[in-house]
């Protein structure tokens, strides 16, 4: 069964969106802040290796869901584009990491046995004003990191 779903929202700015496809042997997650696709990255863990535990909310910020910590066997296999530079490379596979993580924690919840198929993320976002030199993700990074999250969520909720 093929389930689609798709949402658009501004972050920090920039016109965001997210699409959700679900297929019988994968599951598809574009993120786009310029009108196409970008950089393909498949995410994949063994069905036998435990999801761990989401982390306890922050004291400091009661209202904010943590976000589930990816795996450490989780395996990241670029389909189709590169990124610009490595920072980039490094963000793409931070996004990719932690949908792909989302997604299986989220189906995982959803049924009982869970198959935890491929997770393909398709990533192409605005670039930002910070050196891009530095691998310290910016404010503006973070703000629209967790923005995509909070998306990511909001549509697989929906499933």
């Amino acid at each position: 069964m093929l389930q689609t779903a798709n949402i658009v929202r501004e972050l920090e700015g920039v016109q965001t969106d997210v699409l959700l496809q679900a297929y019988a042997d994968r599951t598809l997650v574009l993120v786009t802040q310029l009108g196409k696709v970008g950089s393909l990255i498949q995410a994949t863990i063994p069905s036998t290796m435990p999801l761990l535990p989401p982390p306890p909310p922050d004291p400091e910020n009661p209202n904010v869901i943590p976000l589930p910590v990816p795996p450490p066997s989780l395996q990241l296999m670029p389909l189709l584009g590169s990124a610009p530079s490595d920072r980039v490379q490094t963000l793409h596979a931070l996004y990719a990491s932690q949908i792909a993580t989302l997604v299986w924690t989220m189906e995982e919840a959803s049924v009982l046995e869970a198959d935890r198929r491929p997770v393909v993320v398709g990533i192409a976002l605005a670039k930002t004003s910070g050196p891009p030199e530095s691998s310290e993700l910016g404010p503006r990074d973070r703000a629209v990191f967790y923005g995509v999250m909070d998306l990511v969520r909001e549509l697989l909720a929906r499933k």
